[in-house]
């Protein structure tokens, strides 16, 4: 056992006298209820609503001392024969705090905004040493709970924080970490409103960096003095599911001073690309939907009406088009954020079967990333829209402490000279690699008007049509019956296994007779085999539980095991892709899918699927029986493959008929998607 003392990094911080964060009066038992004769309205002291400029700060000799003393004092951890640092610290003492950052005005009301944090971390260390922090940033913490066991914050009767949802603090801490869960801008005890994924969602969470680093003020929720975070080395790594990985993306993007790596797990990196598809909204009205959704059991009633109208106005569901509102919330190169601003490092996590946040968000993320030579490191599963900690439990726990230990405390020990890149390919079958997306070219198919699908760039002229049904959805598409309402192409028989690896896409031009038309197409893997199936994301929840953390109280590090759900099917959809086309006429243009890497193994055939209205899975803008056909010799479909793909050797058809396709193999039935 080697006990280390890492020189702490801090910037410029306030000189203020230490205090200590009192409990926070009337805090919910449980997160969503107050306690029996609270007021339903709960308002925070007139100290706590003065802007930031007013806030009292005590300076005096002594606080300038202690000030002194913390900035110069190290961080303190114990690195076991294994490399990574052990659970020393105990649990059941850790300090449990809360402070109301204070954030610029973000909802446009005249006052500053304060966001809530609760925070825990090792008592031993308290004016010894400062501590890293790992924070999750969520607008879940209230409403709608975390994790697989949607688990909410929780409160003692004197408003001290007693559960702190997921496993990162009863592992973390321990460690010499400080854990902190932050309320974003219009959720839980924050005030502000919700936006969408914009400056108000991103910055409210940013401040709380900026304080944790010294460049922010806060104030106790009780009493509304000032609160400095003098126990932070202000290295702070974000980590989060769903709509707290897209909080991760977004600060990243900001280029936060003092957050060191983000970890992004099924994250957002353009609400664009959540929302819609080359101009089809995936659904209408979502952004009013959604942040009423996050903002419902806050606990800081505030009107936020006039916000969200405008926000969905804003958005502009009638032409899809990427405006003004989507740049805003583009991460990747948008007006506000943008890759260009980060230098956290990035460990991405997503499903390769994710329907809630496409893979395209993390595909172009990552690329994004690279261009801009972030250090990165990805997961892909073959699972949706599941945290790691649920489908590879100890792999994943292994793994995300290393990468902490190195990024946070400066740990060698070698995480960063591994495979960059961990994909699964096939259920449990995984491989790694330096680079992604794996391929060694671009593959190009020409589908014949016999319904053949055959390499080469282009086909012979000639166009072949469908009529539309605006009913029609993708799994009524997949099968060899007759049906005039898609077309169905179909290659010979795979000779060796082939890796797809990337996103696949359509070119072609299409005519149509529509005021606006839409086309769908999609990739298919005809053949019987096991996979990891689409319902409930894949993974199926176990009676049996395992632990990862200490407990004390009613916050253990126990949660339900999770395993994947495999089975026997006779296709699997690969990505689908969709487009707008405005105005009746001939379009050309290139559909692009949602991205996988899979390998579709020796015997299978693949199948390209072209359709106009997916009903259920965009808004439907052709309502129509419009008649629609293609050019043959101007379509091609591109797939980035690794691996021999010469030709394909011939044999009956593995398209089934459709009462031969089983439920497993059939896309789920959507729903109102959520990200959490």
């Amino acid at each position: 056992m080697r006990v280390h003392h890492v020189r702490a990094k801090r910037i410029a911080a306030l000189a203020v006298s230490t205090l200590t964060v009192s409990a926070l009066t009337g805090l919910t038992l449980a997160a969503g209820t107050l306690p029996a004769g609270a007021a339903a309205t709960v308002g925070l002291p007139a100290a706590a609503n003065l802007p930031a400029s007013s806030v009292p700060l005590a300076v005096d000799e002594s606080a300038a001392e202690d000030r002194s003393a913390a900035e110069t004092s190290d961080t303190a951890y114990t690195l076991g024969d294994d490399g990574t640092t052990e659970a020393v610290y105990d649990y059941a003492d850790a300090i449990r705090e809360s402070v109301n950052v204070i954030a610029p005005d973000l909802d446009g009301d005249g006052d500053l905004e304060r966001i809530r944090a609760d925070i825990i971390r090792p008592a031993e260390l308290d004016g010894v040493a400062e501590v890293p922090v790992v924070m999750d940033a969520s607008p879940y913490y209230a409403c709608c709970g975390r994790g697989n066991e949607s688990e909410l914050k929780q409160y003692d009767e004197s408003g001290s924080p007693t559960l702190f949802p997921l496993f990162y603090d009863n592992y973390f801490v321990p460690r010499g970490y400080a854990y902190v869960a932050v309320d974003m801008a219009g959720t839980g005890w924050s005030t502000g409103c919700t936006d969408h994924g914009g400056r108000s969602d991103v910055l409210s969470v940013k401040a709380v960096v900026d304080w944790l680093n010294g460049n922010a003020s806060a104030v106790d929720p009780d009493t509304g003095e000032p609160v400095v975070a003098d126990w932070s080395t202000g290295r702070t790594g974000m980590i989060g599911k769903s709509y707290d990985g897209t909080l991760a993306n977004g600060v990243a993007a900001t280029g936060a001073e003092g957050l060191e790596t983000i970890v992004p797990i099924g994250a957002i990196s353009s609400w664009y690309d959540y929302d819609r598809a080359q101009g089809l909204p995936f659904s209408t009205n979502y952004p009013r939907f959604l942040m009423s959704y996050v903002a419902r059991d806050r606990h800081v009633p505030t009107d936020c009406a006039a916000v969200t109208e405008a926000m969905n106005a804003a958005a502009d569901d009638a032409s899809g088009a990427h405006n003004a509102f989507w740049d805003e919330r583009d991460y990747r190169s948008g007006s506000v954020f943008g890759t260009s601003q980060v230098t956290a490092s990035v460990f991405i996590v997503h499903g390769a079967q994710d329907t809630n946040v496409d893979t395209p968000n993390f595909s172009r993320w990552w690329t994004a990333l690279g261009e801009q030579g972030v250090e990165r490191k990805l997961w892909l599963t073959r699972l949706g829209h599941v945290d790691p900690f649920d489908s590879d439990r100890a792999e994943w726990v292994g793994t995300l402490h290393r990468w902490f230990d190195h990024e946070l405390l400066g740990v060698d020990n070698g995480i960063t000279d591994e495979p960059a890149v961990r994909v699964e390919v096939a259920p449990n079958e995984v491989v790694t690699s330096d680079t992604w997306p794996v391929i060694d070219r671009t593959a190009r198919l020409r589908p014949g008007g016999d319904g053949s699908l055959a390499l080469g760039a282009r086909g012979r002229a000639a166009d072949v049509g469908w009529v539309n049904d605006p009913r029609q959805n993708f799994n009524a598409a997949l099968a060899a019956d007759a049906n005039p309402n898609r077309l169905l192409f179909r290659t010979g028989t795979l000779t060796s296994d082939l890796r797809l690896s990337g996103a696949a896409s359509v070119t072609t031009t299409v005519t149509h007779g529509a005021p606006t038309g839409q086309i769908t197409v999609g990739l298919v893997d005809y053949g019987v085999l096991d996979r990891v199936l689409g319902a409930g994301n894949g993974a199926v929840t176990l009676g049996t539980e395992s632990c990862y953390g200490e407990s004390a109280g009613i916050d253990d590090g126990c949660y339900r095991d999770v395993v994947r759900n495999i089975g026997s099917t006779e296709l699997q959809v690969l990505g689908r892709g969709w487009a707008r086309l405005d105005g009746a006429g001939t379009h050309t243009l290139t559909v692009e899918m949602q991205t996988n890497d899979v390998v579709v193994p020796a015997g299978h055939q693949l199948g390209l699927v072209i359709m106009g209205t997916d009903r259920g899975a965009t808004v439907t803008v052709d309502r129509d029986a419009t008649q629609y056909s293609i050019d043959l010799g101007g379509t091609t479909l591109n797939l980035p493959v690794a691996g021999p793909m010469a030709g394909f050797a011939p044999g009956r058809s593995l398209v089934p008929a459709a009462d031969e396709v089983s439920p497993e193999s059939l896309l789920p039935k959507q729903s109102v998607i959520v990200p959490r």
